[in-house]
C-alpha cells in the first residue's frame, strides 16, 4: 500500500488530479453543472496519461464537486448539484440565520469523513456488500424507491396533505415522456421536447433557486428580504465544528452507512442516498421538529451521505464491473479504454492498480478540505457583491446551467416554469421537496414494478414473497403504522 501512495503522489499523476478536484470546485458550485458532466468532459482528456492519473481526476473531481454543490445550496438555496437537493432545507435556513460560515464549513468537514468512512467501507467489505447488491432484482428496488418516497412525509413541513399532493405532482411529471413498456409518447401533447421526459435538475433550479429570486424581488421592503447569500461574519473554527459534529456523531456514522450502502445498490446514488439519510436523521431524531428550521442534524445527515455514496458506488463497479451510478458507468468505459477489465479478478490480475485507486480515494478526502475551504472563501467574497448583483448572478448561471444540460432552449424555459410555480407552492405553504422526490424516484418506481409485473405475468405476491423485498414492504408498513400507533397507544395510556 505504500508503494501505492508513492505512485500517486508523483508528480504526473499529482497535478492533473490537484487540477481536476479544483475543477470539481466550479462545477460543483455552478447550478446545473452536475459532477457527472464535468467527469465526461475530462475523460477524453485522460486518453494519453496513465491509468492511475485518469482514474486520480475522475474520483478527485467527483468528491469535490458533490461537497461544492452544498456551497450554493446553503447560501443562495440553489443545489449546485442534485446531490445537494437536500443540503438547501436546514443549511439555508442556517445562513438566514446568520451561521452560513458553520453550516458550510460543517459541510466539509462532514463531506470530507463521510467520503473517508465510505472509502474504509470500500476497502473492507467491498466483497460482501457487492454480494449484498447483487440480489437486488426488479422487485427489491421497486420497494427501496417506495422507501425513499415514504421520507416525503417525513420531510414535509406543516400539513401533510399538502405534501402529498407535492410528492404525487413530481410523480405525475415524471410519467412524461417514453412509456417504457410500449414505446409510445404520454402526456408529450405532440410537443417533441417533451419525448425524453422533463430532466429533473432544471426543476430543481427553478423550484429552489428561481423561486427565491422571484421572492425577493416581490418583497417591496429590504428588512424583510429572505436572507439568501447571507454570509456570516464572525469567524468559524475547526474546534466549533468538531464540537458539533461530536454532539452528532451518530448521525454521521448511520449517515455513513446509509450513503455506501445506498451507494453500493446500482442506479441509486449519491441524490438518493442524501434523501433518504436526511429523512431516517429526521426519525430517529430527538428533536424532529427542529429539521426544516437550521438543524444541526439536517446538515450533517445529507453531506455525510452523499460523499459515503460515492465510495459505494465504487464497490458494484470494481468487483462486478456493474456501475453504481453514472460517474462509475463512465469510469467503466474509461477502464476499458485502459484495457482494464473490471470485476472479480480485477483484485488478482490488477491488484496494484487497486491499491493506487484506494490511495487515491483515501487521500481525496484531504485535498477536499484544502480545496474546498479555498473555494467557500472564493464563493463567500462573491456572495459580499450587492444583493442585486448577487440576484441577477443565481439567474444567469441558473438559465445557463439549465441550457447547459442538454443545450436546450426547452430545459431554459423549464427553469422559468417551475420558477414561478415554485414561488407559488411556497405562497400556498406547499413544500417543494416532496415535488422533486417524486420527481426521481417515479421512474425507479414505474420501470421497477412494470418490469417486475411482466416477469411474473401480472402476479404482485412475488413482490413479497422474495426474503428482502419481504422485509422492505415489513418496514414500510411500520414506518406508516408507527405514528398512529404510538398516538394510540398514549390517548391508552392517558384513559
Amino acid at each position: 500500500m505504500l508503494q501505492a501512495f508513492a505512485t500517486v503522489f508523483s508528480l504526473n499523476v499529482l497535478i492533473p488530479w490537484i487540477l481536476a478536484m479544483a475543477l470539481g470546485i466550479f462545477i460543483g458550485a455552478m447550478p446545473g453543472l452536475t459532477a457527472t458532466m464535468g467527469v465526461a468532459l475530462i475523460v477524453p482528456l485522460t486518453f494519453h496519461m496513465q491509468p492511475i492519473a485518469g482514474l486520480a481526476m475522475i474520483l478527485g473531481l467527483s468528491f469535490t464537486a458533490i461537497f461544492a454543490g452544498d456551497i450554493p445550496a446553503t447560501f443562495l438555496r440553489v443545489p449546485g448539484t442534485p446531490a445537494s437537493g437536500a443540503a438547501v432545507l436546514d443549511g439555508f435556513e442556517m445562513s438566514k440565520q446568520g451561521k452560513g460560515s458553520l453550516a458550510i464549513t460543517l459541510d466539509l468537514f462532514c463531506s470530507a469523513l463521510g467520503g473517508l468512512i465510505g472509502v474504509v467501507l470500500l476497502i473492507t467489505i467491498s466483497p460482501t456488500l457487492a454480494n449484498f447488491a447483487l440480489q437486488f432484482t426488479n422487485f427489491e428496488y421497486f420497494w427501496l424507491g417506495l422507501l425513499g418516497l415514504s421520507m416525503s412525509a417525513v420531510i414535509t413541513k406543516g400539513s401533510n396533505t399538502k405534501g402529498l399532493i407535492a410528492v404525487v405532482f413530481g410523480l405525475l411529471i415524471s410519467t412524461i415522456g417514453i412509456d417504457i413498456s410500449t414505446g409510445y409518447p404520454r402526456f408529450t401533447f405532440g410537443n417533441i421536447n417533451l419525448v425524453s421526459g422533463i430532466n429533473f435538475i432544471p426543476v430543481m433550479i427553478g423550484l429552489f433557486g428561481l423561486s427565491e429570486v422571484i421572492r425577493d424581488i416581490a418583497v417591496q421592503s429590504q428588512e424583510q428580504l429572505s436572507g439568501a447569500a447571507v454570509v456570516e461574519t464572525s469567524h468559524t473554527t475547526p474546534k466549533d465544528v468538531l464540537k458539533v459534529m461530536g454532539r452528532n456523531k451518530r448521525v454521521i456514522l448511520q449517515s455513513s452507512l446509509i450513503g455506501t450502502i445506498i451507494g453500493a445498490l446500482p442506479g441509486a446514488g449519491a441524490d438518493i442516498a442524501a434523501w433518504v439519510s436526511y429523512g431516517f436523521a429526521k426519525k430517529t431524531s430527538k428533536h424532529p421538529e427542529a429539521f426544516g428550521t437550521g438543524s444541526e442534524e439536517g446538515v450533517v445527515a445529507p453531506t455525510t451521505a452523499n460523499n459515503a455514496a460515492l465510495g459505494g458506488t465504487w464497490i458494484p463497479a470494481l468487483v462486478f464491473g456493474i456501475p453504481g451510478d453514472t460517474i462509475t458507468a463512465i469510469v467503466l468505459g474509461a477502464m476499458l479504454m485502459y484495457g482494464l477489465k473490471p470485476g472479480p479478478l480485477v483484485f488478482t490480475n490488477n491488484k496494484e492498480l487497486i491499491n493506487q485507486i484506494f490511495a487515491v480515494a483515501l487521500s481525496s478526502q484531504v485535498f477536499v478540505l484544502i480545496l474546498g475551504f479555498l473555494g467557500i472563501k472564493a464563493f463567500a467574497f462573491l456572495f459580499r457583491f450587492p444583493r442585486n448583483v448577487v440576484l441577477a448572478g443565481i439567474t444567469i448561471f441558473s438559465l445557463i446551467g439549465a441550457y447547459a444540460i442538454r443545450t436546450s432552449i426547452f430545459d431554459v424555459f423549464l427553469v422559468v416554469l417551475f420558477g414561478i410555480l415554485g414561488y407559488v407552492m411556497e405562497k400556498v405553504e406547499m413544500p417543494l421537496s416532496p415535488l422533486i422526490l417524486g420527481l426521481v424516484l417515479g421512474p425507479m418506481i414505474e420501470d421497477n414494478l412494470r418490469i417486475g409485473l411482466i416477469k411474473t405475468n401480472n402476479q404482485f405476491l412475488p413482490f413479497l414473497t422474495r426474503p428482502i423485498s419481504g422485509i422492505f414492504a415489513l418496514i414500510l408498513v411500520i414506518a406508516f403504522l408507527y405514528e398512529p400507533a404510538r398516538s394510540l397507544f398514549k390517548l391508552m395510556r392517558k384513559h
